[in-house]
């Protein structure tokens, strides 16, 4: 993944993901963290004002509030769904590095899906390094990804890119629920975690 983080070291990959809390998470910490701040009222809150503080003009805290519903009340589903590694990079080299105005247009899943990617490399280059306490870091890669969403979709869709049917709130979804599988690939699940899928692009 280095064509994807440049000259960002794989480290700062895994230094820049909490380890989490036992007390929630158990043999899985971060993704009984990650999990447990869906379900809380005050962590999404304050999940939808920080991306929305980020996104300035392009989003509302209450888009972002809606989207961690919808993603709150799918969340097992996005637990059991692999990453599709080539096609995320793709995605994000396409908008990120080649700034492609081709001819497809854009949904939901390609802006989310880059969003998300984009944000980890902004997490993971050093710029939002890991809080003590691992529910506050991934509520900022949340926020971050949502964010990151809300300005994409904002840019294509003046440029009329952006497919017929597609909703902000929906890539802004998508982006979050990309972020959700990049923190559970990061325990070392059936792939490597991040750092298999990270072998495999950098």
């Amino acid at each position: 993944m280095d064509k994807l983080l440049g000259a960002i070291a794989k480290d700062d990959v895994m230094q820049a993901l909490p380890t989490g809390n036992k007390a929630h998470g158990g043999a899985n910490p971060v993704m009984g963290d990650l999990l447990s701040l869906l379900d809380n009222d005050d962590d999404v809150k304050a999940t939808a004002n920080d991306a929305a503080d980020r996104a300035g003009d392009h989003g509302s805290s209450d888009m972002f509030k809606a989207a961690m519903g919808m993603l709150s009340s799918k969340k097992q589903q996005v637990v059991e769904e692999d990453i599709d590694e080539e096609d995320a990079v793709k995605k994000h080299k396409k908008y990120f590095v080649d700034d492609d105005d081709d001819d497809d247009d854009d949904d939901e899943h390609s802006l989310g899906t880059a969003a998300a990617m984009q944000a980890l490399k902004t997490f993971s280059g050093g710029q939002m390094k890991a809080s003590a306490e691992p529910k506050k870091s991934e509520s900022a890669f949340l926020a971050m990804a949502m964010s990151e969403a809300s300005v994409l979709f904002d840019q294509r869709a003046a440029k009329g890119k952006v497919a017929s049917g597609t909703a902000k709130e929906s890539a802004v979804e998508k982006a979050g629920e990309m972020a959700m599988k990049m923190y559970f690939k990061s325990q070392g699940q059936s792939q490597g975690g991040l750092m298999g899928m990270a072998s495999k692009f950098m």
